[in-house]
C-alpha cells in the first residue's frame, strides 16, 4: 500500500475527534460499570430478598451485548457509523431509565437485557474511529478507548458508593441516564467519519501485505485474554479477605484496580514501544498474566500481593494493547463495523464464560480455583500463540 493511500481526512479523525469518542464512552459507562457490584443492595428492593439472582443479573447485559454486537456493526457499516453510535447512547439511557424506576424484579430484568440489546458503545466506538483511521493511528486510537474502559471500571463503583449515601444504587439508574444522553448531544456534533482513501488493485497486487494474524486467531486470542483476566474480577474480595482477613475493604479495592491503574499509566509507552512486534508483545502478556494470576493462588502477605497484582497488570496492559494493534492491522480492507461487532461478541462471549468457570471452581474449590484457572488458560494461550498456523499464508 502506497503513502499516498494511507492519507487520512482531518474532519474525521483529528485529535480532538478521538478524544471526544473515548470521553463519550467513559461518560456512558459509568453506569454500566459502577452499579453492577451493587446488585446485591438492589434485588432485595425488587422481591429478591437474598439477591439469589445476583449472579445472573450480572451477565445478562455482557450476554445480550454480545448477541447483538455483531448485528449493530453490519448496520453501521451499512446506514452511517455515527448514526448506529448515536443509537448505542441512546439506547443505554432508555435502558438506564427503564431500570431506576422498575418495581419488579421482572421489570429490572427486562432493563437489563435491553441494556445489552440497545447498547454497544465501545463496538459502535471502535466502529467510528475504524472507518477513519488505519494502522498505528488506529491502534493508538483503540488503546486510549481502552483506557477510557479502564479508568470507569475504576472510578465508576467509587461514585456510585459515594452517592449512595443520599439515593439508592437502585434509583441511581434513572439519574445516570443523563450521562449518555449527554454523550450523544456531544457526538452529535461529530462528522460523519469518511472511509480512509485505499490502494488501487494494481498497487495492492504489486505491494500484497499479509495480516500478521488472521482473523479467526484474533477472535480465539480476544476471547482467550478476557478470559484468563476476567475471571479473577469476581472472587478477588473474597480471596483477597481468606489470605489477609484484617484488609479493609479500602485496601481491598485498591488492590482490585492496581492492574487498571497500570494500564492507565503505562499503555500510551508500551504502545510506541510494542506496535511494530505485537505478536511478541501478546505471547509476553499472557506469560505474564499465567504468573501473576499463578502468584495470587500462593501468596501470603501484603507485599507479596501487591507484587502479584503490579505483574498482573504488565502483562494486562500488554494484551490489550498489542490485541488493539492486531485488531487495527486485520481492520485494512474490511468494513469497520462488523469487525469490531464480531470481536465484541468474542470478547462477551469470553467474559460469560470466565463467570461461569469462576462461580463453579470457587464452589467447588475455593476463591484460589479462578485465578489457577485463569493462569492455565494464559499459559495454553501463550505457547498456542507461538505456532506458525497463527499467522495466514494468504495476503489481503
Amino acid at each position: 500500500m502506497s503513502a499516498g493511500a494511507l492519507r487520512i481526512p482531518r474532519s474525521a479523525s483529528g485529535r480532538g475527534q478521538v478524544h471526544a469518542v473515548a470521553a463519550c464512552y467513559f461518560v456512558a459507562s459509568f453506569a454500566a460499570l459502577g452499579l453492577p457490584p451493587y446488585l446485591t443492595e438492589i434485588l432485595p428492593g425488587l422481591g429478591d430478598r437474598d439477591a439469589r439472582w445476583a449472579g445472573v443479573l450480572y451477565v445478562v447485559p455482557t450476554v445480550f451485548g454480545g448477541i447483538a454486537a455483531p448485528m449493530w456493526g453490519r448496520l453501521a457499516d451499512r446506514y452511517g457509523r455515527k448514526r448506529l453510535l448515536l443509537r448505542a447512547q441512546l439506547g443505554l439511557a432508555v435502558a438506564f431509565l427503564l431500570a431506576g424506576w422498575a418495581d419488579s424484579l421482572a421489570t429490572f430484568t427486562v432493563a437489563l437485557v435491553l441494556q445489552g440489546i440497545l447498547g454497544g458503545t465501545f463496538a459502535a466506538s471502535n466502529g467510528y474511529l475504524g472507518a477513519a483511521l488505519e494502522g498505528p493511528a488506529l491502534s493508538k486510537a483503540l488503546t486510549l478507548m481502552q483506557g477510557s474502559a479502564r479508568a470507569a471500571l475504576v472510578f465508576a463503583p467509587i461514585v456510585v458508593g459515594a452517592l449512595s449515601g443520599w439515593l439508592s444504587p437502585h434509583r441511581q439508574y434513572a439519574l445516570l441516564a443523563v450521562l449518555p444522553l449527554t454523550a450523544a448531544l456531544l457526538l452529535a456534533a461529530l462528522p460523519e467519519p469518511e472511509p480512509v482513501a485505499r490502494a488501487t488493485s494494481e498497487t495492492a497486487t504489486a505491494d500484497p501485505t499479509p495480516p500478521l494474524v488472521s482473523l479467526r486467531a484474533l477472535y480465539a486470542l480476544e476471547f482467550a485474554f478476557v478470559f484468563s483476566t476476567v475471571i479473577s474480577f469476581p472472587y478477588l474480595i473474597a480471596l483477597v479477605d481468606d489470605r489477609l482477613p484484617d484488609t479493609s475493604p479500602t485496601l481491598s479495592g485498591v488492590l482490585f484496580a492496581l492492574p487498571h491503574l497500570c494500564y492507565l499509566v503505562a499503555a500510551l509507552a508500551v504502545h510506541s514501544r510494542f506496535r511494530g512486534r505485537p505478536r511478541s508483545g501478546i505471547v509476553l502478556g499472557f506469560v505474564l498474566i499465567a504468573l501473576g494470576l499463578a502468584g495470587h493462588g500462593v501468596v501470603d502477605s501484603l507485599p507479596a500481593l501487591i507484587a502479584v497484582r503490579l505483574l498482573l497488570g504488565a502483562g494486562l496492559t500488554l494484551g490489550l494493547v498489542c490485541l488493539q494493534v492486531l485488531a487495527a492491522d486485520c481492520a485494512q480492507g474490511r468494513a469497520p463495523g462488523g469487525l469490531f461487532g464480531s470481536l465484541e461478541f468474542f470478547s462477551k462471549a469470553g467474559a460469560v464464560a470466565a463467570g461461569l468457570a469462576a462461580a463453579a471452581g470457587s464452589v467447588r474449590f475455593g476463591p484460589a480455583a479462578p485465578v489457577l484457572t485463569g493462569a492455565a488458560a494464559a499459559a495454553v494461550t501463550a505457547a498456542a500463540t507461538l505456532l506458525p498456523s497463527m499467522t495466514p499464508r494468504w495476503s489481503r
